[in-house]
């Protein structure tokens, strides 16, 4: 799962130095969000960046040299609900947090890509039902790309590359897009 982090952060860092090379201060077409001029995101405008990224996860990204595919679900792949201050949420079953993007829609292929599937590396292929997990609302989709993404109750499922252990919700509310997951698969938007 380390990998997959250290793969997603790379990733990240490498888009956001694309984006930040643009001549032009249109909207980003894949998350709305414009450019700044700014050199850091703070907490306080990460709100409006659904890439929640920072220039010190940028700088320990790029630190980094090893590198592997950030979608790539472990074979047997398991989802369960856990205890958080957020309420139950699903996880995976190393722990770590799944959150749901309102962008998309239940049922379709993701709309998080490029940069923002850097940020959000998307959990793929099939998954099992763990505890709390209501095995008839897990899925996939085809997105674009080729891949099959877990879905549950119709959602395509991502993590935060800057989650760095199982419990983290630091995307929680990212953007007013990314929200952790209940066990009905409803976003929990606190």
């Amino acid at each position: 799962m380390t990998r997959i982090r250290t793969a997603a952060a790379v990733l990240a860092a490498a888009a956001l130095l694309f984006t930040a090379c643009s001549d032009d201060d249109e909207p980003n077409a894949t998350t709305g969000t414009s450019e700044s001029s700014g050199d850091e995101t703070t907490e306080a405008d990460a709100g409006d960046n659904p890439y929640g990224t920072t220039e010190a996860a940028e700088e320990e990204t790029t630190e980094s040299s090893e590198a592997t595919d950030s979608t790539e679900a472990a074979e047997g792949a398991t989802i369960a609900v856990a205890d958080s201050d957020l309420g139950s949420i699903l996880v995976d079953g190393q722990g770590n947090t799944l959150y749901l993007f309102t962008s998309d829609t239940q049922g379709e292929p993701t709309t998080c890509t490029g940069g923002c599937a850097a940020a959000w590396p998307a959990l793929t292929g099939t998954v099992a039902a763990g505890d709390g997990v209501d095995e008839s609302l897990i899925g996939t989709v085809a997105n674009d790309d080729g891949t099959e993404q877990a879905t549950y109750n119709g959602w395509p499922l991502y993590y935060y590359a800057q989650d760095t252990g199982p419990g983290d919700t630091t995307g929680q509310g990212v953007g007013g897009v990314w929200w952790v997951v209940d066990a009905e698969g409803n976003a929990i938007e606190s």
